[in-house]
């Protein structure tokens, strides 16, 4: 009796053992031997109406969630080049040291104001403090640019020049909407080259970086300059090279090597007049 009760109970032992590895066999794998089939939801898809499997995907899809992005605008390249086609003057022999106030002429016919550089001169701004000398012949004492014209422009005696500053108010009489572009960077002439306005700007007489600097005291302090200081109409550039109108060479669209150009501008004080459309 004993030994038929171990028998029986060794059995069962082996029949629940058997079930219990079918059933965690079965929760392994996704089957269910005793039940409806298990099914991973995301590898499966149910056979239902095109119109609930549309639906589905606008809810569960992370696309159908995410905005579409909104169109980009195109990219517009800057152009590489133009040349305005300024009126050339010459300053000779008038003015041999106007080349200041002929450039701003060629600003000003290109504009539309119709003013001779002669017509122009007397409304000019001048600073005509006397120039004196120290014993060795340099210049002690004289007039500032940034105040009005120094010296003689009709070179009947010595003569220097003007600086943006003074020059400014005489283009703002004849164009409200004169601007100094003075200190901006060259790329903004460009910019304004492409706009359709030409600037007066200043450089040197050859297009090269001055070694022969001058100093003097002015009645609102010491300033520091060149002769070889000269203005000029710039009226185009491209990548290579920029393309001024020249008073004293007079040559119209005279092609200089663009960095050549900006460095000499630089050296003078990145000094430039023009104007904006407002005006127009």
């Amino acid at each position: 009796m004993q030994v038929t009760f171990g028998l029986f109970l060794i059995g069962g032992l082996l029949f629940a053992s058997t079930v219990f590895g079918v059933l965690l066999y079965g929760k392994l794998t996704g089957q269910d031997w005793f039940g409806e089939p298990e099914v991973l939801s995301t590898n499966v898809a149910y056979a239902e109406d095109s119109l609930n499997i549309t639906k589905k995907a606008e809810v569960s899809s992370p696309a159908a969630l995410t905005p579409a992005p909104a169109p980009q605008a195109p990219v517009m390249e800057k152009k590489s080049s133009i040349v305005l086609d300024a009126p050339l003057v010459f300053q000779k022999p008038e003015l041999p040291s106007g080349c200041e106030l002929t450039s701003l002429t060629m600003l000003l016919n290109y504009y539309g104001v119709k003013k001779t550089k002669m017509q122009l001169l007397p409304e000019m701004k001048r600073d005509t403090t006397p120039i004196r000398y120290n014993k060795d012949g340099s210049i002690a004492y004289w007039g500032n640019p940034n105040l009005g014209f120094v010296g003689e422009i009709t070179g009947s005696s010595k003569g220097f020049g003007i600086y943006h500053t003074a020059l400014m108010d005489l283009l703002q009489k004849y164009v409200p909407s004169a601007v100094d572009l003075s200190r901006e960077s060259f790329n903004k002439l460009e910019d304004q080259l492409l706009a359709g306005f030409p600037s007066v700007v200043w450089t040197t007489i050859d297009y090269n970086v001055p070694d022969n600097w001058v100093i003097w005291d002015s009645p609102i302090g010491p300033i520091q300059t060149t002769f070889m200081e000269h203005a000029v109409l710039l009226v185009g550039f491209d990548e290579q090279f920029v393309y001024v109108n020249d008073p004293l060479s007079g040559r119209s669209k005279q092609k200089i090597e663009k960095e050549r150009f900006i460095a000499t501008w630089e050296a003078m004080g990145q000094q430039a007049l023009s104007y904006t459309q407002a005006a127009k």
